[in-house]
């Protein structure tokens, strides 16, 4: 009788353990000032595009005072794209990412007083897409639990570009074998 009631409260104990939470997120970085703005979208994160400007004209400009910043991006969702964050100023860097590749760590850096300047995205398979300049104050941002990746991005921009930003962590359910770059583009054999 004993025995069952230790077995009893063990299995209760272990039912009331609290579930670790399988979302996480990094906060924001960036003067904060602007247009709030979160991605969303469904499924996996399959293609990003982020937009830099740089008006750097003068090398003692650029050394001491960088004018380079991310003035845009936009992720896209399974086969759809969120709606561009920012502006489309500049140069567009592009990344398509391969089946079961995810987005699982953000870094870059800002400057307090204004801009985004550098932001990298790296994947699960160690590629990256950068855009922007890296100079001012570092970030970097990865899911606090194992298995997660990018769900979206948020922060403020204002008329010029990113303000600030943060990332949003999860778990992907996805039925079948993960995203296909084939498909999203329009290149796939199947019906």
């Amino acid at each position: 009788m004993f025995s069952i009631l230790v077995v009893t409260v063990f299995l209760a104990s272990c039912l009331a353990m609290p579930i670790k939470d399988p979302y996480s997120y990094s906060s924001a970085v960036g003067q904060g000032l602007g247009t709030p703005f979160a991605s969303y979208g469904e499924g996996r994160i399959t293609a990003v595009r982020v937009w830099e400007t740089n008006n750097n004209n003068y090398y003692y400009y650029y050394y001491y005072n960088s004018n380079a910043y991310i003035s845009g991006f936009q992720l896209r969702y399974g086969s759809t794209w969120s709606p561009v964050f920012g502006g489309e100023g500049g140069q567009k860097q592009e990344m398509e990412l391969f089946n079961d590749e995810a987005i699982v760590e953000v870094s870059g850096k800002y400057n307090p007083a204004d801009y985004i300047c550098y932001l990298v995205l790296t994947t699960n398979m160690g590629r990256t897409l950068s855009a922007g300049q890296p100079s001012q104050v570092s970030f970097n941002f990865y899911p606090a639990n194992m298995g997660n990746e990018l769900r979206l991005l948020s922060g403020r921009f204002n008329g010029a570009g990113i303000t600030s930003i943060g990332a949003h962590w999860g778990l992907v359910y996805i039925e079948g074998a993960g995203n296909s770059t084939l498909e999203s583009t329009g290149n796939s054999t199947s019906s």
